[in-house]
């Protein structure tokens, strides 16, 4: 009779082998060790018996074989991970070069010699083949090693940054400095050069020997500072986040700029025609109620002598009730609107001040008040001229003309074709008006702009003249007459007039 032996009986063989195999593991396993870094980070292992080799070692060859290649790959990591470590102690001994740190330095300086020593003492039992390494946790613990000396180098890197961050933080805030020192230092140069300097000529001249140059040298002076007032309304407006454009754009609507800079001729037009209006008055229309006695020329003279070399604050508050310091507060009101101060300043101090008769104390009225001064005294100079003086404008379209218009832009519009049609330059504005000095004409500075309609013949160009208080307009054509004074040369052509209306 045949024998079956019980499937289940063998199982249980199977499981008892597998059992005695997972014990006999157990035990070779070595007690747990504590591994203790220089850092003071501990890590705990377990390491297994050096003779934990692969299964299929089955021969004493193979097994030597497996065993001495897991020790060298063992040995090849600890080299590594020693240099690596060699590596972070290098770079914190350069970091603490700078700044100089004497105990950071010594550290870094035995960390490097202690890694040294262990790769010597490493490569003499290498040679004499005394190595009794665990491959196992050799590896375990050569990699723990690279990766903390790969955070200490990564340590290291992030604070050699945040130090190149600091140090180019104090650089820009000492250039930030110095930027604000030399800005303080030019506007200082600017007004020292927009002082009474240039008028130093009048020092010793006498009355009966004005001629227009000496007016043009004037007009100049008071552009000088009308230009300097616009920059220092422009830079307000940024820092109250106003839209330049369009604040250009109501006050020239319709004007086309070159550039984004050209901006600044429409508020420069809006300072000069307030400045200027009422010019051909001889109180500059201050006295509509009450009408002031007229000075004679001489007269005129006198009081541009007396208030050329002042300080204007000073001669304000000396003088509250003087011509110069109505038409001071009467154009400031004019000229700087509640809103605008309100959003420039916060409140509408300056402008109840100078209400009530007072002048502020402020850089932004004393810029307004030199501005004002030069004004004042170019109409005094006006009125001291044996001839007649006017003003006039040019309108806007009319054809250029470099007789009686200067370009104010430094870029030339010449005339050509836009998008297939025919286009010209014309006047987009008028920046400065131009005076008439007897025969003599001083040039109105215009902004430019092309257009592709053609303007109607016989109109060539169309001014708006004013003479002491008389206004009349006229239309002309190219003659030869009378010299012509523009801002760099004096040119020998004007124009003869057709009509007056």
């Amino acid at each position: 009779m045949e024998t079956i032996k019980p499937k289940s009986a063998l199982r249980n063989s199977s499981n008892k082998s597998r059992l005695a195999r997972t014990f006999q593991k157990v035990i070779n396993l070595r007690t747990a060790k504590k591994i203790a870094f220089s850092n003071g980070v501990g890590v705990c292992v377990l390491a297994a018996s050096q003779h934990k080799l692969p299964h299929h070692a089955s021969s004493n060859g193979d097994y030597s074989k497996a065993k001495q290649k897991a020790v060298l790959e063992a040995l090849l990591a600890k080299v590594f991970a020693g240099v690596t470590s060699i590596k972070a102690a290098y770079a914190e001994l350069q970091m603490a070069q700078h700044p100089y740190n004497s105990d950071a330095i010594q550290a870094s300086d035995q960390a490097v010699v202690e890694e040294l020593r262990a790769l010597s003492e490493l490569k003499g039992k290498f040679s004499k083949k005394e190595l009794d390494l665990s491959p196992q946790v050799t590896l375990m613990l050569a990699e723990i090693q690279e990766q903390q000396s790969l955070m200490r180098t990564y340590e290291i890197t992030i604070k050699k940054l945040q130090s190149d961050v600091e140090e180019k933080g104090s650089d820009i805030a000492l250039l930030h400095k110095r930027l604000q020192d030399c800005t303080a230092f030019n506007r200082s140069l600017e007004r020292k050069l927009n002082a009474s300097a240039p008028l130093s000529m009048f020092d010793d001249i006498q009355f009966t020997k004005l001629n227009p140059g000496h007016f043009v040298q004037v007009l100049h002076f008071s552009l000088r500072s009308a230009r300097s007032f616009v920059k220092m309304m422009v830079e307000e407006m940024e820092l109250a986040k106003w839209d330049i454009g369009a604040a250009a754009e109501t006050i020239e609507p319709g004007a086309v700029f070159a550039k984004e800079s050209h901006r600044c001729f429409a508020f420069e037009s809006f300072v000069c025609r307030t400045m200027l209006e009422g010019f051909n008055s001889h109180d500059f229309g201050l006295s509509t109620d009450s009408p002031t006695t007229r000075l004679n020329p001489e007269q005129y003279f006198n009081a541009f002598k007396n208030l050329k070399s002042a300080h204007p604050k000073s001669f304000l508050v000396q003088n509250p009730n003087s011509c110069f310091a109505k038409f001071t507060r009467t154009k400031y009101l004019n000229l700087v609107h509640a809103k605008m101060e309100c959003s420039f300043f916060g409140n509408l101090n300056q402008r109840k001040l100078v209400t009530s008769g007072g002048f502020p104390d402020t850089a932004f009225f004393t810029g307004f008040a030199e501005m004002a001064r030069r004004f004042w005294l170019l109409h005094c100079l006006g009125f001291s001229m044996h001839q007649q003086v006017s003003i006039f404008q040019v309108k806007k379209d009319c054809g250029f003309s470099e007789v009686y218009m200067e370009n104010v832009s430094d870029e030339s519009l010449p005339s050509g074709e836009i998008n297939g049609a025919n286009a010209d330059v014309r006047v987009s504005f008028t920046v400065v008006p131009g005076f008439k000095i007897g025969v003599t004409v001083i040039q109105s500075q215009v902004y430019l702009s092309p257009v592709t309609t053609p303007p109607d013949e016989g109109a060539e160009c169309h001014f708006q003249m004013g003479v002491r208080g008389f206004k009349f307009s006229f239309h002309f054509r190219s003659v030869v007459v009378p010299h012509v004074m523009g801002r760099t040369a004096e040119r020998g052509v004007a124009r003869q007039f057709l009509s007056v209306d």
